[in-house]
């Protein structure tokens, strides 16, 4: 049987060495040569496989419909992001900043499925004295959790294969390592050759193993991006700065919907499920305010009004600030253009402030509509109506387009209160909504008229 051997192989251009260079000698670039395993080919000319063949193929159509069973967390913003529960045999990799509380989210699921499934928590950070300060600490019922301290991945496999779990934590595969190559944990080969090991157990043995995965400085997952392509999910934990309350999105999917989102607060027993998070990022002015829109966003399956605040002031700086959090700069810029060019309203000699309240980011076009109101609304100093909300993508003729899933939108709005609605023409509902007047807009020089 043919050994394994060591080799060098870049990650620029995939090229193989057989020592370690700082610069590839094939795409000349540096720092890119990493450790890899290789099994040794056997000399000889190939004369065919003699060995017994294992799976047979298949044709697609004579493979019968098995629908896979779900093994649901019991936490409702969980399930949700996952798609609907955890699917037996995949591999989910977490990431998210240091201290954010994905040690204490795993925890707790550890401790909801122990009750009901074989469960295996591996640290490689902590200790099993740490784990239970935790554990008590959140007052979670320690009975059925299964903890093992270790980062040899052979020994983590061995200890798997003995205990058969049903679902394996392992934080953090940065910590892993596997005997068979040199480098320190953490290196790009060690991660990745760590991470195929429990991706190939996991698919063998019907287990569902959950990766914590450290995230660098300019907030990717440390690591080779082939760590994210090797896993069936990936989620990201985020939050803003000091606020306690956490989104959870997933970012790739396999078993269901991505870019869906979950909400957590973080307490003294741990973290709790928002379950209305409209609720959270709307200020409850007593009255309206200049520059104040309230919108309607989607995020994966779920709609969620958020309030998007503009403030629009004389500059005395050359060059004007244009500041947007939580909105993408170059839309912001766009807005600006359009409302010089189909509103008549120059901005060039004013510094331009932009923000959705609660840090959450905004990437969809739906936000269009809602930022040129914020920001003609502070301008003029005049606030819109109270309880309208509004949405609606625009287009640099100035024309109002469509977003998807407008009814669903504006049911949302309804189950909050408000009574206005400013959306495009193709967005307004062929039956009316009870207690909801809708406006259909088709251009901005019409919604500027209309509202102001």
């Amino acid at each position: 049987m043919a050994k394994n051997r060591n080799a060098y192989q870049c990650d620029n251009c995939a090229a193989t060495l057989s020592k370690w260079a700082g610069q590839c000698p094939e795409c000349r670039e540096w720092n890119t040569v990493n450790e890899i395993v290789t099994q040794a080919r056997p000399s000889g000319r190939f004369r065919g496989y003699a060995g017994k063949l294992g799976n047979e193929v298949q044709d697609l159509a004579s493979v019968g419909d098995a629908t896979v069973a779900r093994l649901a967390v019991g936490v409702g913003e969980l399930d949700r992001v996952l798609g609907g529960g955890i699917v037996p045999g995949s591999v989910i990799l977490l990431g998210g900043d240091p201290g954010i509380g994905k040690s204490t989210l795993l925890m707790q699921l550890t401790a909801a499925l122990g009750q009901r499934v074989p469960g295996l928590y591996i640290t490689g950070e902590e200790s099993l004295e740490q784990l239970g300060m935790r554990a008590r600490r959140l007052g979670l019922k320690l009975d059925g959790i299964r903890c093992l301290t270790e980062t040899s991945i052979e020994q983590i496999l061995g200890h798997a294969e003995k205990e058969k779990p049903k679902l394996m934590v392992v934080d953090s595969i940065q910590t892993v390592y596997t005997e068979e190559l040199s480098s320190a944990p953490g290196s790009v080969a060690q991660i990745r050759e760590s991470a195929a090991a429990l991706v190939r157990w996991a698919k063998q043995n019907h287990c569902c193993v959950i990766l914590v995965g450290h995230v660098t400085k300019e907030g990717a997952l440390a690591g080779p991006r082939v760590l994210e392509h090797m896993v069936d999910s990936v989620l990201y934990f985020e939050s803003d700065g000091d606020s306690r309350y956490r989104v959870i999105r997933a970012i790739k999917n396999r078993f269901g919907a991505v870019n869906e989102l979950g909400m957590f607060a973080m307490t003294g027993t741990g973290l709790k499920e928002v379950k209305n998070p409209s609720a959270i990022f709307l200020s409850g002015h007593d009255k309206p305010v200049p520059g104040s829109v309230i919108t309607v966003v989607r995020e994966g399956t779920r709609p969620i009004l958020l309030e998007v605040q503009a403030l629009v002031d004389p500059s005395h700086l050359n060059n004007p600030r244009r500041v947007a959090l939580g909105l993408e700069h170059n839309r912001l810029a766009m807005m600006l253009a359009v409302m010089h060019r189909h509103g008549g309203i120059a901005l060039s000699d004013h510094d331009v402030f932009i923000n959705v309240v609660g840090g959450m980011r905004v990437s969809e076009t739906g936000a269009d509509l809602p930022m040129l109101m914020a920001l003609y609304s502070s301008f003029r100093d005049r606030p819109l109506p109270d309880k309208l909300v509004c949405f609606g993508e625009v287009g640099l003729s100035g024309e109002i387009r469509p977003v998807p899933d407008g009814e669903q939108r504006l049911r949302e709005a309804v189950g909050h209160g408000y009574t206005t609605a400013l959306v495009p023409v193709a967005n307004a509902p062929r039956k009316p909504l009870d207690g909801l007047r809708i406006v259909g807009l088709s251009h901005v020089s019409a919604a500027l008229e209309k509202v102001f």
